[in-house]
């Protein structure tokens, strides 16, 4: 098979996208396109057309065509095959097959058809590799801007620091009645040094001020209550993403949907003056032949105290984790404590949290390969019949723990074939005409729903309906780490709390 070019044009033969693989004129490459809507012969279908010289081989889409320029010697079949690939790669760039959606993709589109031949002869790849290929994901840039990032951060706490004790200065100065330091050569004055400290330290709060959530006015004098969390919970989650590197790190759009879903479907909580929020997020790669490639879980307990005569407690966690989890408690925890008699409370009992912030107390992590580990498993058989494929597909809840809410099982489909044959089904779906996808969607799977199956047909090859992408939301968590009661420090008495758990879908796939 010799390729000459790959094309999207308009029924008129006007070339909106074309790649050369082979060295060819502008003027060639245009010519040859507007011959060929004057080739078809509009009361036939064919997939082809030949010349003296070359042969077309084209797929409409809409009021699009996606074109192949071939030499007659070449395979037929293996032009099918690769023109098809072409058609599944456009959507996936395009929201609709437009010519104004083409010509700002175009070179998103361009990328993508360099990935598929190379020197007019096809690559042995698939939809999946070639969107790996494209996005160009780098370990290095992710260390250098984390390294980056954290330079920038000790260079603004730095300034911080420096800025305190230019204020300090200048106020023992002023105290003790003596002139204030200069900032800066040849006698700079006290007020100047005293407005440089000021200026400093205004510019320092303007740059952050964006990152900090908003809180209810406090007093303006030095609160004894420690900061934690503020900076670390940033660092964790980047250090967390680095050690799942492996894995595709775009945004998805599961981990999106788990998002909203968690806003949608978490009822309104009466929160207590003190409140704990227990999240885990799930990473999971399987198989489509079975197997568990890799499985990643992050949980976190955070705290967030509403009332200042709470701010000295302790938390009583119970941890009946089975699974292997690894424990960490923030660094200003007292770590004894909490090994010895799984109590989360500050190394100095006598300081206070944070008031009216989330602070990160407990995390924990668990990776694991082995296959009982999976909450939900998915099977995806894919069978060629005569007129396309028959898919079945079949779910079931391995933790019966669980309680999983707006289950939705999302199977790419191939493109500009038309709606599925749906056959049996266990609860409801939606075919996704612009993304190419069918949507399974189950209110809930638990112990008394753990299983069930859906069955539809529709033309394409069984690598078509893959990787296959679950999203859901739980208000149960999978590792069992609750916190079953709060103390006070003074007294041990007990103190009201509220909980709020959410276990949700960061990447769950089969490939």
């Amino acid at each position: 098979m010799v390729l000459l070019a790959a094309a999207v044009c308009t029924k008129a033969g006007k070339a909106i996208v074309s790649r050369q693989f082979v060295e060819m004129t502008r003027t060639r490459i245009e010519g040859l396109l507007a011959a060929f809507p004057k080739l078809m012969n509009t009361g036939k279908q064919h997939t082809f057309v030949e010349t003296e010289s070359v042969r077309y081989v084209y797929q409409p889409m809409e009021k699009l065509y996606m074109v192949l320029i071939t030499t007659k010697n070449s395979n037929i079949l293996e032009d099918l095959e690769t023109l098809r690939l072409f058609s599944r790669v456009i959507p996936e760039y395009c929201r609709a097959l437009e010519e104004n959606e083409i010509s700002e993709h175009c070179f998103d589109l361009i990328f993508a058809f360099d990935e598929i031949v190379a020197l007019g002869y096809r690559e042995n790849v698939n939809l999946a590799q070639i969107r790996t290929f494209t996005e160009m994901d780098s370990h290095e840039e992710k260390v250098f801007r984390a390294v980056r990032e954290t330079q920038e951060r000790e260079a603004k706490a730095e300034m911080r620091r420096k800025a305190k004790e230019l204020q300090q200065a200048r106020r023992d100065a002023e105290r003790q009645g003596k002139k204030a330091p200069g900032f800066g050569g040849f006698g700079s004055s006290a007020v100047s040094g005293g407005t440089t400290a000021a200026m400093i330290t205004e510019t320092i709060i303007e740059t952050e001020k964006p990152k900090v959530a908003p809180a209810p006015a406090r007093p303006s004098g030095p609160s004894k209550a420690l900061k934690l969390g503020a900076k670390g919970k940033e660092v964790d989650n980047f250090v967390d993403k680095l050690k799942s590197e492996g894995e595709n790190i775009m945004t998805s759009s599961v981990g999106k949907r788990s998002s909203e879903a968690a806003k949608v479907l978490a009822p309104p909580i009466n929160m207590e003056s003190v409140h704990m929020k227990i999240e885990e997020k799930i990473s999971l790669t399987c198989g489509r032949d079975g197997g568990l490639q890799n499985m990643e879980l992050h949980g976190m307990i955070m705290l967030r105290i509403l009332d200042e005569k709470f701010a000295r407690i302790r938390l009583h966690v119970e941890n009946e984790d089975k699974k292997g989890v690894q424990l960490q408690t923030h660094p200003n925890v007292e770590k004894k404590l909490f090994t010895a008699e799984s109590l989360i409370g500050l190394k100095n009992p006598e300081k206070s949290f944070p008031i009216n912030s989330d602070v990160g107390v407990l995390k924990w992590r668990l990776q694991t390969t082995e296959e009982s580990f999976i909450p939900l498993t998915i099977n995806c058989w894919p069978s060629e019949s005569g007129n396309g494929c028959d898919v079945n597909i079949e779910y079931e809840l391995q933790e019966e723990s669980l309680e999983l809410n707006d289950v939705v099982i999302t199977i790419p489909l191939p493109s500009s074939v038309g709606a599925p044959v749906i056959g049996e089904i266990d609860g409801e779906y939606r075919h996704d005409t612009r993304r190419n996808l069918l949507e399974w969607c189950l209110p809930v799977i638990d112990a008394k729903n753990k299983s069930g199956s859906l069955e539809f047909s529709i033309a394409g090859q069984p690598n078509d309906f893959f990787p296959v992408q679950v999203s859901f939301i739980s208000r149960k968590n999978y590792c069992n780490i609750q916190v079953t009661k709060v103390t006070q420090v003074d007294g041990n008495s007990p103190v009201k709390f509220s909980t709020e758990t959410t276990f949700l879908v960061d990447k769950y796939e089969i490939l």
